[in-house]
């Protein structure tokens, strides 16, 4: 049974920002239990490196794309050429994510608008652009990587970004609004929302209040890989066939 329900099997799997972070560990995740992998960013060798350790590590096809998700000529060109190796998209997941670092009084425009534009605006387009698909083929699970910070308001000595906040919180509601518009076409919708999980994004954040942000966790620890990819694994499965529209929070219980 447990195969059965998490089983990725013949499955395609389009991963945004898969070269590294979390978006590598859910690719990875996904190959170990059968799926094919499409991984792609703005940053192609880091995809590539991704691609190729997959396809020695799990003996599955994997393919690594250059793309900026703000671009929707770049999106339309990505999931074109994915289509074209692949031959179908059943599992999108949109982690492709940007943040900027600032009080709210000194923020400029130009940061604001960028934070949106990957975050919010880049998992609208390519949510559309591989949806239209899915909708043909009658089935799809997308994911959509939110934040706990999407879901309670940090002081800003912990986390000062409230752009990449706004457009987390955005992202949820997105989910939620895809998902309703979306369920009668044999399609999922889900988001998940890490808490403070060591990557890339958040090594600075980390570094300076790492102490502060364990004590502040009911269950007193940072994130660990296996917990995302476990849950990952239940949206891009057969376990969650009865879900859709919801934001499950991945994060020790801080957003209680």
């Amino acid at each position: 049974m447990e195969k059965a329900l998490f089983d990725l099997s013949g499955r395609t799997a389009l991963v945004t920002g898969g070269g590294s972070g979390l978006g590598r560990s859910i690719a990875e995740a996904f190959a170990e239990y059968g799926a094919d992998i499409a991984v792609c960013s703005r940053k192609v060798e880091n995809c590539q490196e991704t691609a190729d350790w997959i396809e020695k590590t799990y003996g599955v096809k994997a393919k690594a794309y250059s793309c900026d998700v703000s671009s929707e000529e770049q999106i339309t060109q990505t999931v074109e050429r994915a289509l074209q190796d692949f031959g179908k998209i059943d599992i999108l997941v949109n982690n492709s994510g940007a943040t900027w670092g600032e009080y709210v009084q000194d923020m400029p425009l130009a940061a604001w608008q960028k934070v949106l534009n990957v975050n919010v605006t880049g998992t609208f387009l390519m949510s559309k652009a591989v949806g239209n698909h899915m909708i043909e083929n009658g089935y799809g699970k997308i994911i959509n990587i939110g934040s706990v910070a999407g879901i309670r308001a940090e002081p800003p000595e912990v986390l000062n970004a409230i752009g990449y906040s706004t457009s987390k919180a955005a992202v949820h509601h997105f989910t939620k609004d895809l998902a309703r518009k979306w369920a009668g076409h044999g399609l999922y919708v889900n988001a998940i929302a890490p808490g403070f999980f060591e990557t890339k994004m958040t090594k600075h954040v980390i570094a300076r209040n790492a102490e502060k942000i364990v004590h502040n966790n009911p269950m007193k620890k940072l994130g660990d890989t296996k917990s995302l990819q476990g849950v990952a694994l239940f949206l891009a499965g057969a376990a969650s066939d009865y879900v859709t529209g919801q934001v499950i929070a991945v994060d020790g219980g801080s957003s209680l």
